[in-house]
């Protein structure tokens, strides 16, 4: 299963399997399972990434197997749906983190509830959609998704906004699952 580990320089502190579904062996294949525990018992921490409308099942199905101890899923005001189950793993000592908390951009692009309240309150779109994540008390992480210094430094803006305009706020945006990732699907990707 995993590489030489001299050819990574030792153990990985962390090993995150990517884009896990459902139906995925990662879930069921018990000799798969059983090399990955025995990778945990030796220190590596073990853990799932998610996508697709069905994200709070992976999560919840893992939560079930005993051997996954992070989570890295897409969170953000149009795609809530992950919440509850991110939360519930946060709460079994799970790490973690959020990505795609800007919507690949339609927070940020589009004309929304979001992006009044941000021009409203003179703060950029973009580190209000992060603020959004960063003020779920289960997410240890959020990925900005950054590519630029400028975009860095406007991303950084999200560590100062006010929790309180967040809960003011208000946002109802969020579609239905199934809606946001056939949306997400149709999107240019560059």
């Amino acid at each position: 299963m995993a590489p030489d580990l001299h050819e990574l320089g030792g153990a990985p502190d962390h090993y995150l399997i990517h884009s896990v579904t459902p139906d995925s062996p990662a879930l069921t294949d018990t000799a798969l399972l059983d090399e990955l525990r025995a990778v945990a018992e030796s220190g590596t921490r073990i853990g799932i990434s998610t996508s697709g409308p069905h994200q709070a099942d992976v999560v919840h199905a893992a939560l079930e197997i005993g051997v996954f101890s992070s989570v890295q899923s897409t969170w953000n005001p149009l795609e809530p749906s992950a919440g509850p189950s991110l939360e519930r793993a946060h709460d079994a000592g799970w790490f973690v983190v959020v990505k795609e908390a800007m919507a690949n951009g339609r927070l940020v692009a589009e004309d929304s509830t979001l992006g009044r309240v941000a021009d409203s309150a003179g703060v950029g779109r973009d580190a209000f959609a992060l603020a959004c994540a960063l003020a779920q008390p289960w997410a240890d992480v959020v990925l900005s998704g950054a590519a630029t210094a400028a975009q860095l430094e406007q991303n950084v803006a999200a560590l100062s906004i006010d929790r309180e305009l967040i809960a003011a706020s208000d946002l109802d945006l969020h579609e239905t699952p199934e809606a946001y990732w056939h949306r997400r699907s149709q999107l240019a990707w560059t």
